[in-house]
């Protein structure tokens, strides 16, 4: 139905973000309905990059945000991370982590980041570790060897500061953030939580300007 090739999904977002986790069931029917029509692009964000507090710090404000959501979306939680006064709210590593999956298997990208969400919230894991991403590795059928190479190098250190960039001079002001590129311009679908419907919605005008 659309043949301009140059249509574009990208998704603005971040592993470590609660909004991104809750939105991401509904963005799994964007990707189901659209994929043939069109690219879907994976762009980190950078939540809270290089950030120093710990979780236990930051408990009373990310235990409210992670409970709003789950009442939205229903997506499970596990709170006990909440409590871990050694992990930092440093979002870095696992956006980085992302980007390495993006360059070693682009084809895999957006299950890496889902399958890195469920990791962090449903099973607490710290994203800081390699180890935390080798089940998903293994799982996913990519190499874990060339991964934490290529996490650990300055490339991929810079690539993901080029992301952050690249999503502020797109303006984008928060996450889950979802853009369409059509006609060479760029359309704003949401910024925050919206159901799939919501979504379709928005793309659906768009592509019929």
């Amino acid at each position: 139905m659309y043949t301009n090739a140059q249509n574009k999904l990208i998704y603005i977002g971040d592993p470590m973000c609660s909004w991104c986790y809750g939105v991401a069931p509904e963005l799994e029917k964007i990707e189901a309905t659209y994929s043939e029509q069109m690219d879907f692009e994976l762009l980190m964000g950078g939540l809270r990059p290089y950030n120093t507090q710990t979780m236990s710090e930051l408990k009373d404000f990310l235990s409210h945000h992670w409970e709003d959501v789950h009442k939205a979306s229903n997506q499970p939680f596990k709170y006990d991370i909440l409590q871990d006064s050694t992990i930092t709210y440093d979002t870095e590593p696992p956006c980085r982590a992302v980007v390495v999956v993006r360059q070693l298997a682009p084809e895999k990208t957006f299950e890496f980041f889902r399958a890195v969400q469920e990791a962090f919230y449903l099973h607490n894991k710290n994203l800081h570790l390699l180890e935390s991403y080798h089940p998903i590795l293994k799982e996913l059928e990519i190499d874990t060897e060339a991964f934490d190479k290529a996490f650990q190098s300055e490339e991929m250190k810079q690539a993901v500061r080029e992301d952050f960039e690249k999503s502020t001079e797109m303006g984008v002001m928060g996450f889950p953030t979802l853009v369409l590129r059509v006609n060479g311009r760029l359309k704003l679908i949401t910024n925050g939580y919206a159901s799939a419907e919501q979504m379709m919605e928005q793309i659906e005008k768009y592509l019929k300007e």
